[in-house]
């Protein structure tokens, strides 16, 4: 069986509560990516912002605007980052994670282990997974030409 730490992302690009919100949308334009997970100082798993975060704290921002004298990107990610999120084990079965993260439409699931965060999984990786699966079907199965 395979688990999760055969497919997550390991060293997953990580930012600090005190980082602001340009900080986040830099990291993910630059490698992208639409989750960030933030640590403290010592990798315990503290909260996520995603790309779609981001994009709510920019339109609130502008519906009514919260932070005098200050620009919305300048907000710090603790105003905004998810706390209490779900976390899954190195260990943990892929097939479960992947009906977690449908049945509570989530993204992507931060690695933990031994509290401190060793990789990610996302919806992506389960994406891959699936074009694989049918890469292989199509090898063992090829479709019939009619000629």
């Amino acid at each position: 069986m395979f688990t999760i730490s055969d497919l997550m992302t390991t060293h997953p690009h990580t930012l600090l509560r005190s980082n602001s919100l340009e900080d986040a949308k830099a990291l993910m334009d630059e490698h992208g990516i639409r989750h960030v997970p933030i640590v403290d100082t010592d990798h315990s798993l503290i909260g996520l912002v995603t790309q779609r975060d981001l994009l709510a704290a920019q339109t609130s921002c502008l519906e009514k605007p919260t932070f005098e004298d200050i620009s919305t990107l300048d907000i710090p990610l603790n105003a905004i980052m998810h706390e209490n999120i779900m976390s899954i084990s190195p260990h943990g079965g892929l097939k479960s994670a992947a009906v977690f993260m449908q049945k509570h439409k989530v993204g992507c699931l931060p690695v933990v282990d031994h509290g401190k965060l060793v990789g990610i999984i996302t919806d992506s990786d389960f994406v891959t997974i699936a074009i694989n699966l049918l890469e292989l079907q199509e090898e063992v199965d090829p479709m019939e030409i009619d000629e």
